[in-house]
């Protein structure tokens, strides 16, 4: 006989929804029944059980977050109180990601997807299941922000004026199982696909960056690519001193090369050294002699960004920023 995984029935909400989605994606628990109910007595005949029953036990597969004392987090440096949906993945977190990538589950590339999926998709469900505010603050939100995941798996719950059966219960439920999967293997797809790959461009571009100014202050991107907060994460981790202040890159649709001053920290606006103020707002011919380089095409007034039609002469506004200005940090 196939497993049975047990939940709530009544109104569902995504946490619920989506571990179910994800502890099917297991070999333990490969196409099991999910059965919605609140009778201890049924859910005790469970193979797994989320979201119901006050019990948090691996050992047995029970995932339930509601109890009196419960405070499990996903660790890893993470601190927001778990829901069912962090549950199944703390524990099946990386079999699912080593599935997906075709991968060993003690896969480096495992390790750094089944974290970074986590960040970026599953914490934000556990802290609104939770009802943990986003934000340090006890001012209300100024807008309200209701297309977020959770927001759209409770919206599939039948409305007060429609049918309410547990048929039509059970069959909303797995419409919302659907889109939550949907959207966690997308998050999947992108960050084997596109986020580990950047991953490498960057770490290869940071150890070859002092081919470009020996001072390892500028670095050069092998192939475009995001990579912010990759640079971030890995100057950190391999404790780079000092900090890269300028990435230089080909602006695929222009041709042309960029040189961009680094944030001062992911998501920030500040640059730990901003190209000099004497280029800002300044462009082609004026900028290329104000600088004394040629081929200069523009700088951003803030000094974040500035712009050269070949390689060499972005690489030469870098290393004149470099050396002109005092160091900020």
């Amino acid at each position: 006989m196939g497993k049975k995984v047990g939940t709530h029935n009544g109104s569902f909400h995504c946490d619920e929804v989506l571990g179910c989605f994800m502890i099917r994606l297991t070999k333990k628990f490969e196409e099991a029944e999910i059965i919605r109910s609140r009778d201890q007595k049924v859910l005790d005949t469970m193979d797994a059980v989320l979201d119901v029953g006050g019990i948090y036990d691996p050992a047995t597969d029970r995932y339930d977050h509601h109890q009196r004392g419960f405070e499990q987090a996903f660790g890893h440096g993470f601190v927001t109180k778990l829901s069912s949906a962090g549950l199944v993945y703390k524990h099946y977190g990386q079999e699912i990601i080593a599935k997906e990538l075709g991968l060993d589950k003690e896969h480096a590339d495992v390790q750094r997807v089944f974290l970074a999926v986590y960040k970026s998709f599953v914490e934000c469900i556990d802290g609104i299941d939770n009802g943990i505010n986003q934000f340090d603050t006890d001012k209300p939100p100024r807008y309200a922000n209701d297309t977020h995941l959770s927001a759209r798996v409770g919206r599939l719950n039948p409305d007060w004026m429609e049918d309410q059966s547990p048929e039509s219960e059970d069959q909303a439920f797995h419409k919302a199982m659907g889109i939550a999967g949907s959207e966690f293997l997308e998050s999947i797809c992108y960050y084997a696909k596109s986020w580990l790959p950047a991953r490498t461009i960057v770490a290869e571009s940071i150890a070859s960056r002092k081919e470009g100014d020996e001072t390892g202050e500028i670095m050069v991107l092998k192939q475009f690519c995001p990579w912010k907060q990759h640079l971030a994460e890995l100057e950190e981790e391999m404790k780079l001193e000092p900090l890269i202040k300028y990435v230089l890159y080909e602006d695929d649709r222009s041709k042309q090369w960029r040189v961009q001053a680094v944030a001062i920290a992911p998501g920030r606006f500040e640059s730990r050294l901003p190209l000099p103020v004497a280029w800002r707002g300044l462009r082609d011919e004026e900028l290329s002699k104000e600088a004394s380089i040629e081929g200069c095409v523009f700088v951003h007034m803030s000094g974040f960004i500035g712009g050269n039609k070949s390689f060499n002469g972005a690489l030469s506004m870098a290393k004149k920023a470099l050396r002109i200005q005092p160091q900020l940090i």
